[in-house]
C-alpha cells in the first residue's frame, strides 16, 4: 500500500528533519537542565534561604524534581493527540511550553522580595517545563524514526538525542562563562537570570525551523488508512465490514492493551540510562564542590568539556546499532556506567581537573550507548497509531523513579553517609535493571516501521513478539489500530 505519503524525503529533505527535531530538542533540554544546573548553584540561596546549605541544596533538588513527576503527565497527552493530529502540531506547542515557562523563571522575584510565593511559583513553572518535555521526546525521535528508512534508523534517530548532551552544553557553557566574568555578587543578585531570558530568543529560532518541515510520511498513511476505514463503516451494514472496522482505541487504551510489556522493558532500560546521567550531570555539581573542595567553575568546566565528547559520541552508538543491533550497544552501555561508578568517584575525590574531565567524559560516552539507540528502539516498540503514546510513556513514566528522584538520593546519600561509595551501590543497581530489562527483549532494528502493527496476541507482546528474524515486510496480524 505505498503512496505519496509515505515515500522517503529526499537526503536534502531528510537532513532537514533531522536539523528540525534537533534544534528543538537542544532548546528544550536547556531550558530544562538550566534549571538543573541553577538548582545545584543558586536556587539554594535565591529560594530557599535560611536552611543549612546541604538541606538548601536539598529544597532546591525537589524543585528540579517536581518537573519530572510532571513528564508522564505531558507524556499522556502529547502522546495522546499527537497520536491522533500528527507530530509536527505538538511538537511545536511544547517547545512554546518549555520557552515562555523558561523565560518566565527569568523574571521571578526571589524569596527576599516575595517570602514563601517564590518558591511556589518556581515550582509551578518547573512542572510547566516537566509537562512540556514529557511530550517533546517522543514526538522528536519519532518524527525522524519514521521519515528515515530503517538500515540507518539508529543513526539519524540518534541525532534528536543529541539535544541532551547539546542542551547541557549550552546550559552549561552560557553559566560558565557569567561565573567567569561576574563576581558571586553580580552572579546571585541578576547575572543568573540571563540565561533564562535568552530562552526567549531561541525559541522563536526553533519554531522558525520546527515550522518549516512536514508530518511523518508514516503517519499521514496510517491517518490516511484510518479515514478510509471510517468511510467504510459509515457506508456499509455488512457484518464482516463491522468486524473489520472496529471501533478505534484511544491510543493510552491500544498501548496498554497490545504492548504493556514493551512499556515495562522501555520503562526498565531508562534506570541506569536516566540515573547515570543526572548523577553524572548534575549531582556532580554539588558533590565536586562539597566534599571534593572543588570550585564550581571547575565543575562546570568539566561537564562542559564531557558534554562536547558527549554529542559527538552519540551518532557513532547510534550508527553502530544499526550493524549489531539495538540490544548490544545497550547493554555495553548499562554495564560500562555499573563499572564506571567506582573509578568515576574516585578520580572526582583527587580534585584534579583532569581526572574530573576524565571521570565525567567517559561516564557520558557510556551513557550514549545506552542513549543513542534508545530512540530507535523505542520507536520499533509500537504501532503507528500508538507509537507517540507508547514511547513516551515508556520513557516519561520511568524519569519518574529515575531521573527525577537521583539528585535527591545522590545528596541524601552524601548527607547521611559522608560517603561516595552508597550513591555508586545506587547506579549500579539500577544498571543491573537495565541489563534485566534490555535482556529480555527482542532485537528490533531489521522493522519496517510502516508494517509495524499491534498484535491481537492476549499475551499482551505487541509487535515485541516478531522474531528479529522476521522479514521487515512480514505481513501483520491485525492492522486494523494502524
Amino acid at each position: 500500500m505505498a503512496s505519496a505519503a509515505s515515500a522517503p524525503p529526499t537526503p536534502a529533505g531528510l537532513k532537514r528533519i533531522v536539523a528540525a527535531s534537533l534544534i528543538g530538542t537542544t532548546i528544550e533540554w536547556y531550558d530544562f537542565f538550566l534549571y538543573g544546573s541553577a538548582a545545584a548553584l543558586v536556587f539554594n540561596k535565591l529560594f530557599f534561604p535560611g536552611s543549612d546549605p546541604l538541606v538548601g541544596t536539598l529544597l532546591s533538588f525537589l524543585t528540579y524534581a517536581v518537573g519530572f513527576a510532571a513528564r508522564p503527565l505531558g507524556a499522556l497527552v502529547f502522546g495522546h493527540y499527537g497520536d491522533r493530529l500528527g507530530r509536527k502540531k505538538l511538537l511545536v506547542l511544547s517547545l512554546l511550553l518549555m520557552g515562555g515557562a523558561t523565560f518566565a523563571i527569568g523574571l521571578l522575584p526571589t524569596h527576599a522580595t516575595v517570602g514563601a510565593a517564590a518558591p511556589v511559583l518556581l515550582t509551578a513553572l518547573r512542572l510547566v517545563q516537566g509537562f512540556a518535555l514529557g511530550g517533546e521526546w517522543g514526538g522528536a525521535v519519532l518524527l525522524v524514526s519514521e521519515h528515515g528508512d530503517a538500515k540507518r534508523r539508529g543513526f539519524w534517530a540518534s541525532w534528536p538525542q543529541t539535544g541532551a548532551p547539546a542542551g547541557q552544553l549550552l546550559a552549561t557553557g552560557v553559566l560558565s562563562l557569567l561565573t567567569a566574568t561576574l563576581s558571586d555578587a553580580a552572579f546571585i543578585s541578576w547575572g543568573w537570570r540571563v540565561p533564562f531570558l535568552l530562552s526567549g530568543l531561541l525559541v522563536i529560532v526553533g519554531l522558525w525551523i520546527r515550522l518549516s518541515v512536514d508530518e511523518s510520511p508514516v503517519f499521514k498513511r496510517a491517518l490516511a488508512q484510518a479515514e478510509a476505514r471510517k468511510t467504510m463503516r459509515a457506508t456499509t451494514t455488512s457484518a464482516a465490514a463491522e468486524a473489520e472496522t472496529e471501533t478505534e482505541e484511544m491510543p493510552l487504551v491500544s498501548v496498554l492493551r497490545h504492548h504493556w510489556r514493551d512499556v515495562l522493558v522501555a520503562m526498565g532500560a531508562r534506570m541506569a540510562e536516566n540515573i547515570s546521567y543526572y548523577v553524572i550531570t548534575a549531582f556532580i555539581l554539588v558533590y565536586a564542590t562539597t566534599s571534593a573542595g572543588v570550585s564550581k567553575q571547575t565543575a562546570l568546566n568539566a561537564v562542559l568539556i564531557a558534554s562536547a565528547v558527549h554529542f559527538a559520541v552519540i551518532p557513532a552508538w547510534g550508527a553502530l546499532s544499526d550493524r549489531v543491533g539495538r540490544r548490544p550497544v545497550y547493554l555495553l552501555g548499562a554495564a560500562g556506567v555499573g563499572l564506571w561508578m567506582f573509578p568515576f568517584f574516585r578520580l572526582i575525590d583527587t580534585g584534579g581537573f583532569g581526572n574530573i574531565i576524565l571521570a565525567v567524559t567517559v561516564g557520558l560516552v557510556l551513557h550514549g550507548a545506552m542513549y543513542a539507540p534508545q530512540a530507535a528502539f523505542f520507536s520499533e516498540m509500537f504501532a503507528t497509531r500508538m507509537r507517540y503514546s507508547g514511547a513516551s510513556i515508556g520513557a516519561q513514566f520511568a524519569s519518574v523513579a529515575a531521573g527525577a528522584p537521583a539528585p535527591l538520593i545522590a545528596t541524601a546519600l552524601l548527607a547521611d553517609y559522608d560517603s561516595s561509595t552508597p550513591i555508586a551501590l545506587y547506579v549500579i543497581g539500577a544498571a543491573v535493571v537495565t541489563l534485566i530489562a534490555v535482556g529480555v527483549a527482542r532485537e528490533t532494528r531489521h522493522r519496517d516501521l510502516a508494517d509495524v502493527e499491534a498484535s491481537p496476541d492476549p499475551s499482551g507482546s505487541g509487535p515485541g513478539s516478531r522474531s528479529s528474524s522476521e522479514p521487515a515486510d512480514a505481513p501483520t496480524a491485525n492492522a486494523r489500530t494502524a
